[in-house]
């Protein structure tokens, strides 16, 4: 079930739900997905479905990730990409070969650990990890060309957009039980906002957890 003909599978329904980026297709079809969730769970790593990996938390359905990452790199290359919760680092993973580096900060010690680890073990050299409450963003190394956040603000963090660089694009759930991902993009002093579709993000919660 962790073979490349399963991950192949995943990519081709990928593509029937709509994902068209090749590259981000490439990258879903070589990341080993079953790295990132627990051993009892691994044969279920290339269903497109969010699964539990502990503290409250999900590793986001393979499509979400996919669509995220198609909406975030559709302006081009990016250099610096912030995420908002690692979680399981799997999304960081997905971003880590698509940009020049990744910044990612994560409130839950324990997850955070663990990411660090998978994500060593897959030798992946161009992310920095940061046990920190995402709603402060990253400030000293900001700022960022795009910013893709895993759990939903009601309002977005002012931190996150003042983080957002001119010309970048931040791709973000909001919203309490009804969400919708929203694209942000940075124009100077002017941000716009557009409505993509309606998504399941766990909520964004402030302080951390050790």
């Amino acid at each position: 079930m962790t073979s490349q003909r399963t991950r192949n599978r995943l990519v081709q329904r990928l593509r029937q739900s709509g994902i068209e980026d090749e590259q981000v297709l490439m990258v879903m079809a070589n990341t080993p997905r079953h790295v990132f969730v627990d051993e009892a769970l691994a044969h279920r790593a290339y269903e497109d479905t969010a699964l539990p990996i502990g503290h409250g938390q999900t590793i986001s359905q393979p499509y979400t990730v996919a669509r995220m990452t198609e909406v975030l790199m559709q302006g081009g290359p990016l250099r610096k990409v912030l995420e908002i919760g690692t979680g399981s680092g799997y999304q960081t993973a997905v971003l880590s070969p698509l940009v020049d580096k990744v910044y990612s900060v994560e409130r839950i010690a324990p997850l955070q650990k663990r990411a660090q680890q998978r994500l060593r073990q897959l030798q992946l050299r161009n992310i920095s990890l940061k046990l920190s409450d995402g709603s402060w963003g990253w400030p000293e190394a900001g700022p960022f060309d795009g910013i893709l956040a895993a759990a939903a603000p009601e309002v977005i963090p002012q931190a996150l957009l003042d983080q957002l660089a001119d010309g970048g694009r931040m791709v973000i759930p909001v919203g309490g039980e009804q969400q919708t991902l929203m694209l942000i993009t940075r124009d100077g002093d002017n941000i716009e906002r557009q409505a993509l579709e309606s998504v399941n993000f766990v909520p964004f919660l402030p302080g951390l957890l050790r």
